[in-house]
């Protein structure tokens, strides 16, 4: 898959909510009806970060679920690349962006959104035919006015800013013409996962997918 088709594949996943979740699966036995209650609540594109033990098999159960649309996230090296394919995931993110990985990824066919905060890491992606990016970490990166900013001479690039959304500033981010969604891990708080209080969570992505954008 060439960089453009991965940003065009990426940019429809990032057009389908103005939330995507970043999920951290603990028990496989929350992955189904934490996947359900997130699409129910009109979140369907699901970002589960592979930093748990069971984040592959929870990509391969929630990859069954209707209307769902499943990713792997903290995709580092190549290896995870091919687990998170043959696990089932959709799309890729990561939190920054090496030759190697943006090459496995091409070769495995998994769309990727790369993470890039600097004018220099930008430049280099879209040196290489990406032009919708992941913003990470967000927050502590300038926030919404870095982004803004960012657009000015790069009118070109898209982001999905990442690390410390919340529904407070969500708005701040999603208001800017050169932001495509955001990614926030409120709408799945571990609280509620552990106390599988999905009507809950799908209150909360329902709260999200409301979002203006």
């Amino acid at each position: 898959m060439k960089p453009a088709e991965q940003s065009a594949a990426a940019r429809k996943i990032c057009a389908l909510a103005p939330i995507v979740p970043v999920i951290v699966v603990k028990d496989l036995a929350h992955a189904v009806p934490l996947a359900q209650a997130l699409v129910k609540g009109g979140l369907p594109a699901l970002e589960v970060t592979l930093r748990t033990p069971c984040a592959l098999d929870a990509i391969r159960a929630m990859a069954d679920v209707e209307g769902g649309v499943v990713g792997a996230g903290t995709l580092i090296t190549p290896a995870d690349v091919k687990a998170a394919k043959a696990a089932g995931a959709k799309f890729g993110v990561s939190p920054g962006a090496t030759d190697t990985l943006v090459k496995a990824c091409e070769d495995e066919g998994l769309p990727l959104l790369p993470g890039a905060v600097t004018a220099s890491e930008v430049m280099a992606l879209l040196e290489k035919g990406y032009d919708m990016l992941k913003f990470f970490p967000a927050a502590t990166s300038g926030g919404a006015a870095a982004i803004k900013a960012i657009g000015g001479p790069l009118p070109q690039v898209t982001f999905c800013p990442t690390g410390g959304i919340s529904l407070s500033n969500a708005n701040d981010y999603l208001s800017l013409k050169n932001v495509a969604c955001a990614g926030g891990s409120w709408v799945a708080p571990d609280q509620l996962v552990q106390a599988g209080d999905w009507v809950g969570i799908e209150a909360l992505a329902r709260e999200a997918a409301a979002l203006p954008r």
